[in-house]
């Protein structure tokens, strides 16, 4: 990825190769003049208390340690550029051991930072819902009526997420907890922020259905989207939404073309597809 190739020419020694990281130490790699060269760049005088903070949650989660440091190191620079915090506490960006390396993850805290960064959204929201508050669902029209005082219990039946614009075009979708699950062991690389917390999980994966499939994407939210879903995965990439689960219809409908534009286009159509707008109809969370 891009942020990782900037972190290694940083990292080149007068010949022009990238220094081994081998037996490297984090709190080592940290210190060095190219990374804290790197962090300032993009930080500029809270690069001490970023690096202080990867340097905590290093320390803090053994799983993570097992991965390769320099990539830890990288997924936090993808958080960095963000300017996204990447304490597990707060929930913006994670950083997820994954194959003896590290990979970025965005928060569902992070999806609504960048999307109210675009000055777009009037109300964007995801919450749980438990047993009890849904009153009723209609997924054709998106009537959805929640009652929280009614609650019977803390056991959790679903995940509902919502936005509006301010030119008044709305959304909004429910998934049960089985639809989320689904989604889970089919498209997850990794449990390690499942296990950690499951809720914060769910309901990032609803939120990113809702935005990436009707929501305005800032170019800072289309990056994150990218790193998040490294395109050197080498599994194939497929669609977000569970089959027959999130009870969510797209109305995309192909525009009309003219005669003589539709053979070229047809041909051009089956090679090529924009590499933003592809990361987004996928997810490996």
């Amino acid at each position: 990825m891009a942020t990782n190739q900037s972190l290694k020419n940083h990292l080149a020694n007068k010949n022009g190769q990238a220094p081994s990281t081998q037996g490297a130490t984090m709190k080592g790699l940290l210190a060095s003049p190219s990374v804290i060269k790197r962090f300032e760049e993009v930080l500029g005088k809270r690069a001490t208390q970023f690096t202080a903070s990867i340097l905590s949650l290093y320390n803090s989660e053994k799983m993570l340690q097992k991965s390769e440091p320099m990539s830890v190191i990288s997924s936090a620079m993808i958080a960095a550029t963000l300017d996204l915090p990447v304490d597990k506490n707060l929930g913006y960006a994670w950083i997820v051991p994954y194959g003896g390396k590290a990979q970025f993850q965005l928060g569902y805290k992070g999806y609504i930072q960048l999307a109210l960064r675009t000055g777009q959204y009037r109300y964007i929201n995801v919450t749980p819902i438990h047993e009890g508050e849904l009153i009723k669902w209609n997924p054709l029209t998106e009537d959805i009526d929640i009652d929280f005082e009614q609650r019977k219990s803390e056991v959790v039946i679903g995940y509902a997420a919502y936005f509006e614009l301010l030119n008044g075009f709305r959304k909004t979708v429910y998934w049960t907890k089985e639809a989320v699950e689904k989604h889970r062991k089919k498209f997850s690389k990794s449990d390690f922020g499942w296990k950690n917390d499951w809720d914060a999980m769910a309901m990032k994966t609803v939120l990113k259905n809702l935005l990436s499939k009707w929501g305005i994407l800032s170019v800072e939210m289309q990056k994150a989207v990218i790193e998040e879903n490294d395109p050197s995965d080498e599994r194939e990439m497929k669609d977000i939404t569970p089959e027959d689960d999130d009870n969510t219809i797209d109305y995309d409908l192909p525009e009309e073309q003219p005669a003589e534009d539709k053979k070229e286009k047809s041909s051009s159509k089956k090679g090529k597809k924009d590499s933003a707008q592809e990361a987004m109809d996928m997810s490996f969370d």
